[in-house]
């Protein structure tokens, strides 16, 4: 499975989340996420398959850990699209701040216009 295919599934990416702070084991994934182990141990197999984690055997538990290397290729895949969102935000930012240094239209001395002014005939 591509690395892709691997972060497109929000349990895959909570996994990766928590493996970025730290490696775990399935017994310690299990009780953080509330996922079954089988399921847990298949994303992991996806994740590993996918280049994205390693394990590392400790007496008859494996530590999994997040391998970086292939998140390069996702950062420098999504770094024009955050460029762009950047640029989005700062022009929005920039209107808002133009719009807040407008002065507030001050209301006429007889009141708002409304239909039922505009229509009676002052004669």
């Amino acid at each position: 499975m591509s690395m892709w295919s691997a972060v497109g599934d929000p349990n895959r990416r909570a996994m990766l989340g928590l493996l970025r702070v730290r490696p775990r084991t399935v017994t310690e994934l299990v009780d953080e996420l509330g996922l079954s182990q089988p399921g847990v141990s298949k994303h992991l197999r996806v994740l590993k398959e996918a280049g994205l984690v390693s394990a590392r055997p400790e007496g008859a538990r494996r530590h999994y850990r997040l391998e970086p290397e292939p998140l390069r290729e996702l950062e420098d895949w999504l770094g024009p699209f955050r460029a762009f969102w950047n640029a989005s935000l700062d022009a929005l930012e920039d209107h808002l701040d133009a719009r807040a240094q407008e002065p507030e239209p001050v209301p006429s001395a007889s009141g708002p216009t409304t239909e039922s002014n505009r229509r009676k005939d002052p004669r």
